[in-house]
């Protein structure tokens, strides 16, 4: 017979999950923190699902929507768009009250002072040639510019999302970004504008993840995706369950086409809203309004769906090892937990899983 408490008298994993469970429950939100963007990216679900039209709120009614969220107890904010980087006054703002992380595309570079622990994930969506081709037309080397703006910056960690026909980038990609002196989580695309082709995510990730998998053999002190979470997101499954709008965790409480997914058996994350540009509406979901949520595969909302999913993973210790090991790998993402040698701690938590054998996921 296993359960935590047994699980727990391994003194690796108990203080990795005491250093989690110091930090509090994550009461979290997003925020799209600007209408605008200076780039339009290829399937980029902002756009695609008519974000954009929200138009940005007022200064007043940013203060007033970050008096209401401390009031209502938010303590961790993701913060996206539009592009971030294009209102720091608010960006500050946002820093300054909550936990807060930060997607940007990396062409305008967010300073240091006044930002200094700041996480950013930074975009990059293949190789330069790809890159280029799907966010800036084939006009501009988006990844050589985002690379210079945050070269060596220790707040900065890429957002690599990989097509399924690219796998043949990840090992190119993953060496600049490690060079550039950063380090790497992976998304996965999800071709919101019907390109089809090697974008196409019906043709599945199998390839993306075995190049996965050995990047993180191969640098496990640079990579913060885990093998187990890879497996989560390619393969659509958590023991039995596939991914979709009934077991999505991330869904605003507050929205009316919300309520009866919640009355199903599913957790689900009872604080969260999906906040628009107003920052007073809000939609079904952080990425999505009425878009097939097949076709989601963002790291946030996985990271959230294996979190709220803690008692499955209850059964062997093997199991809770996996789960243990991903939220921890989320908390030093999002620098909610302290951390003395980042590097160090990462190749310890990798080295956790490296003999198990997957997949759980259909389990």
């Amino acid at each position: 017979m296993g359960g935590l408490k047994t699980y727990l008298a391994d003194p690796e994993l108990n203080r990795m999950y005491q250093t989690i469970r110091n930090t509090g429950a994550i009461k979290s939100i997003s925020v799209d923190l600007t209408d605008e963007c200076n780039l339009r990216c290829t399937g980029c679900y902002f756009f695609e699902e008519g974000m954009d039209k929200v138009k940005s709120g007022s200064d007043e009614a940013f203060l007033h929507f970050i008096q209401l969220e401390k009031q209502r107890g938010t303590n961790f904010v993701t913060v996206v768009g539009g592009e971030p980087a294009l209102d720091l006054p608010k960006l500050k703002l946002l820093h300054e009250n909550f936990k807060v992380n930060v997607a940007t595309n990396g062409l305008i570079k967010v300073p240091y002072e006044g930002f200094e622990t700041m996480p950013l994930g930074i975009a990059v969506w293949g190789d330069h040639a790809t890159d280029s081709r799907l966010r800036g037309n084939g006009k501009r080397d988006l990844f050589e510019i985002a690379k210079k703006n945050y070269k060596n910056d220790t707040r900065a960690f890429w957002y690599y999302t990989v097509a399924p026909g690219c796998a043949d980038q990840v090992e190119g990609v993953v060496q600049e970004c490690i060079d550039n002196g950063n380090k790497v989580l992976f998304n996965y695309y999800s071709d919101l504008s019907h390109r089809g082709g090697e974008l196409d995510y019906h043709n599945g990730f199998e390839g993306v993840k075995e190049e996965i998998d050995r990047m993180i053999d191969q640098y496990p002190t640079m990579i913060y995706t885990t093998r187990h979470f890879n497996e989560i997101v390619t393969s659509g499954m958590l023991f039995g369950d596939r991914w979709g709008y009934d077991v999505c965790t991330n869904l605003s409480e507050n929205v009316p086409q919300n309520q009866e997914r919640f009355k199903n058996k599913n957790p689900y994350n009872p604080h969260f809203r999906a906040y628009n540009s107003d920052y007073l509406t809000t939609r079904r979901c952080c990425t999505g309004i009425e878009r097939d949520c097949d076709s989601c595969f963002d790291t946030w909302e996985h990271f959230s769906w294996m979190m709220s999913n803690l008692r499955k993973y209850l059964e062997s210790k093997e199991s809770f090892t996996r789960w243990l090991t991903t939220m921890y790998m989320f908390y030093m993402i999002n620098r909610l937990i302290p951390i003395q040698n980042e590097e160090e701690e990462l190749k310890r938590v990798h080295g956790l899983l490296k003999d198990f054998k997957e997949p759980i996921s259909a389990q």
